[in-house]
């Protein structure tokens, strides 16, 4: 079982570490375009501060965000489970698991990243700004850039394993799955309160994590969509399934 997860676009800041060395991390397949977009990246932002901003999304208090890009090489890395942050990572809490079950973390858990692809939780990277829905000069959109670079990589990891794809719309852009769909699994979290279901986002967020969290503790490796619905079923959450869809219903957070 893979299980691909967004980017947090807050990131933990390192204070310490060495510098960015791509050659260190997974799925080395990926290396030559993450060069060429971070070599762009820092191109941007370093000549045309102005420019870079406006390409970003940016604000005037978000010089610190530009100012990193700029000197993206030179930045200090930690692990990406430490850099990506938020609502999501929070609740997944990796470093609270047992040893046991951060091993499966390393071996079932990858990260969507406009900047790198896929990063796995111990590979080092440093903070960064650059959203999956941004368009580079020179380059064009990120999805352009990493639309045919994606599907054999996960294809070779997930080989006849199930992939659940817990990206966000804006990650999930940047390269659609193509396999038997009984072993490709998208997860939506709905918040039903008075009778009314609605899509929260900190309920999605907060809810993925946990899921996450609680299929490492467990050990569960099911291969198919509705093997992972009955899992997660005697877990405790309730689960409709539609197809490759698992809707997971919440009533608090």
């Amino acid at each position: 079982m893979l299980v691909l997860l967004p980017p947090s676009e807050g990131k933990s800041v390192p204070r310490r570490g060495r510098p960015l060395d791509l050659g260190t991390l997974s799925f080395p397949e990926l290396t030559a375009t993450r060069r060429r977009i971070a070599d762009t990246l820092v191109e941007l932002c370093s000549s045309d501060p102005d420019k870079a901003a406006d390409v970003l999304g940016l604000g005037p208090t978000q010089a610190d965000a530009l100012a990193r890009d700029a000197t993206l090489w030179t930045q200090p890395t930690a692990r990406a489970d430490a850099v990506y942050d938020g609502v999501l990572y929070a609740a997944l809490d990796l470093g609270t698991l047992d040893p046991a079950a951060r091993r499966r973390a390393s071996r079932s858990l990858a990260f969507a990243s406009a900047l790198f692809g896929l990063v796995r939780p111990a590979d080092r990277i440093p903070a960064y700004r650059l959203s999956g829905n941004v368009t580079l000069p020179e380059l064009g959109t990120i999805a352009s850039q990493w639309r045919d670079q994606l599907g054999p990589v996960v294809a070779g990891v997930v080989g006849s394993g199930l992939l659940v794809d817990l990206r966000s719309s804006t990650y999930a852009a940047l390269w659609k799955p193509d396999g038997p769909k009984e072993r490709i699994a998208t997860v939506r979290v709905l918040h039903e309160s008075v009778g009314r279901r609605t899509v929260v986002s900190h309920f999605n967020k907060a809810t993925k994590g946990r899921i996450v969290r609680a299929l490492l503790a467990e050990g569960a490796s099911p291969r198919t969509v509705s093997a992972l619905a009955d899992v997660l079923r005697d877990l405790g959450w309730t689960v409709e399934q539609h197809g490759s869809r698992l809707d997971v219903v919440v009533t608090e957070v």
